[in-house]
């Protein structure tokens, strides 16, 4: 396995005017998060409601999702995100101005969560498909994770101030701060050298794009089965603010301290998952299959577990292997697609990991209501390890494949691996 310097992606000066403008408005859009669920749960008391929120601000990724990665092909992705950064600040500080106001209702939040979502379905695909430009395809593994790494630091970050400032002045501050946040990452592309980008030709505008992009991903099983994965982890794994927040409110009786802490122990784990993947050269298939096998296994485990500090110590591996399985399945369908294509099938990507969430949270969240935030939590543990068992049966049938069981492997050798059919049939 190649490995690279862990952040060998910051010498180049594009990536590290973004990953500074991207950290302090990652920390904002944190604290907008943990305040907007917090809001949400306290104006509603129900947990389907924060799923509601939830659902509202990814629908338009499943709704318009793909419509984003055409135009991102087909504009300048440095003014598309100078557009989308600038509306996503101002949506915060209107939601400042109203909470802060004292007129703030639920479907204040959810109208800007839909918004929000409208913006991001435009912003993504654009930022994924941005790496490759500013560091080169060499880097762009180690970028991914690096920028997996920065949104980890503010999610540390992020819900810690946000828990403070909710329990100290209220929710309507740390919108405040999410909306001035947006001026650094406008900076930062502003002072970016258009000379030093790594020109991507942009895609003239045709007929029949939106379907093209279709039947590349369709035609491509390194690509399709992948984002099959992330479809379902994403719809059914990944729905953490609701499972946290009845958590704390129904199971441990706590306050905005204590979620603010239990999102921050998934983060650290996650950051730490983000600089091991920036290490690596190469990502394998096996990888993914298996970080999400085991992200699976972890949240059933957590979602059993009868006492809160084995709950919160769980959380740590959670975020690490759940952020190594996104990293992987982001950085290898971006090196496997064609350049002119990669901004509509990252928005494929993007539509099936972030879209799924309009489908996946209300019925999360309906079960977490109606059973509890335990059987909540396992269900969506139970689908990832399903998940992530059939797709990694597929690739094996696909290669040609079986999974071979090494009882005495020596040192270097998985236990479970991988391995041709004629290879085990010669050995038989």
């Amino acid at each position: 396995m190649t490995k690279r310097g862990t952040f060998s992606s910051l010498k180049v000066r594009n990536y590290r005017l973004f990953a500074g403008g991207q950290v302090v408005s990652n920390t904002g859009t944190w604290m907008q998060r943990i305040a907007q669920d917090w809001l949400v749960l306290s104006l509603t008391g129900s947990s389907a409601a924060v799923g509601i929120t939830t659902a509202l601000q990814f629908l338009p990724m499943l709704l318009f999702g793909l419509y984003g990665g055409v135009i991102a092909d087909r504009y300048a992705k440095r003014t598309l995100l100078l557009i989308t950064q600038a509306t996503m600040g101002l949506l915060g500080l209107a939601l400042a101005v109203l909470t802060l106001s004292g007129t703030v209702e639920v479907w204040h939040v959810y109208l800007i969560a839909f918004l929000l979502g409208l913006a991001t379905v435009v912003d993504n695909p654009t930022r994924q498909a941005f790496v490759v430009e500013m560091v080169g395809p060499q880097d762009v593994r180690n970028a991914v994770s690096l920028n997996a790494a920065n949104f980890q630091t503010a999610r540390i970050i992020g819900p810690a101030v946000a828990g403070v400032l909710i329990a100290a002045v209220g929710s309507g501050w740390a919108f405040a701060l999410n909306g001035v946040s947006f001026i650094a990452p406008l900076t930062a592309l502003m002072l970016m050298r258009e000379s030093e980008l790594h020109r991507i030709p942009r895609v003239p505008r045709e007929k029949g794009q939106l379907r093209e992009g279709l039947r590349y991903v369709a035609g491509r099983p390194d690509l399709i089965w992948p984002i099959v994965l992330v479809g379902f982890i994403g719809t059914f794994g990944y729905n953490f603010p609701i499972w946290l927040t009845a958590y704390v409110d129904d199971v441990y009786h706590a306050g905005a301290g204590t979620y603010g802490l239990l999102n921050t122990l998934m983060a650290a784990g996650s950051l730490l998952g983000a600089l091991l993947a920036a290490r690596r050269g190469t990502t394998r298939m096996r990888m993914l299959v298996g970080c999400a096998l085991i992200f699976g296994v972890l949240e059933a485990a957590a979602a059993l577990s009868p006492a809160f500090w084995l709950f919160a110590a769980l959380l740590v591996p959670i975020g690490l292997f759940g952020l190594t399985f996104n990293t992987t399945a982001n950085s290898s369908v971006q090196l496997a697609t064609d350049p002119a294509m990669r901004g509509r099938v990252m928005s494929l990507f993007l539509m099936v990991f972030m879209g799924g969430t309009p489908i996946g949270a209300p019925i999360v969240g309906w079960v977490t209501d109606t059973y509890g935030a335990r059987v909540g939590f396992l269900s969506g543990g139970l689908v990832s390890v399903g998940a992530a068992v059939v797709v990694g049966l597929v690739l094996a049938r696909i290669g040609n494949l079986r999974v071979k069981v090494d009882l005495h492997r020596g040192k270097g050798h998985p236990l479970i691996a991988f391995v041709p059919r004629e290879k085990l049939t010669a050995a038989a």
